[in-house]
């Protein structure tokens, strides 16, 4: 015993270790062991203070405030049915909406591949000029031409 007064004692009633690098809850200022310093495990009274959670809509992912002495299920659930703006029944916006411009090709890509030259709008595999027969008349290749 020759540090009597190094470290402290768990406040749970059921521990009281010592412990000598308690934490200390930031709710109810009080100290704990690594076992009981979450507010679940030492059944911390002044938890509501600190632990707060924000649900999100599922569907438009959106924080729903929530009152006190709401059941946050039920505020999420009013929102889905009234306020959401992405409803399971409406139309989404299309993701490939870029079509190709050779002839028998049916392919769509999400991002616009111009050609330089002839600037058609290609899918893939035919943005280069060679592979969808560009009619190069228009533009030089280069910048030397």
């Amino acid at each position: 015993m020759e540090f009597p007064d190094l470290g402290k004692h768990c406040s749970e009633k059921t521990c009281k270790q010592l412990d000598f690098l308690p934490l200390k809850c930031d709710a109810c200022t009080q100290d704990f062991c690594k076992d009981h310093f979450t507010y679940a495990a030492h059944k911390c009274p002044l938890a509501f203070k600190k632990d707060v959670h924000v649900p999100v809509c599922p569907l438009c992912d959106t924080p729903i405030p929530v009152k006190k002495g709401e059941v946050a299920d039920v505020v999420v659930s009013e929102h889905m049915d009234g306020d959401c703006k992405s409803h399971p029944g409406k139309k989404t916006d299309k993701i490939f909406t870029f079509r190709c411009s050779k002839e028998g090709c049916r392919r769509k890509e999400m991002l616009r591949l111009t050609c330089e030259q002839c600037r058609s709008s290609f899918c893939i595999r035919h943005r280069h000029p060679q592979d969808h027969s560009c009619q190069r008349g228009s533009r030089p290749i280069g910048p030397a031409g």
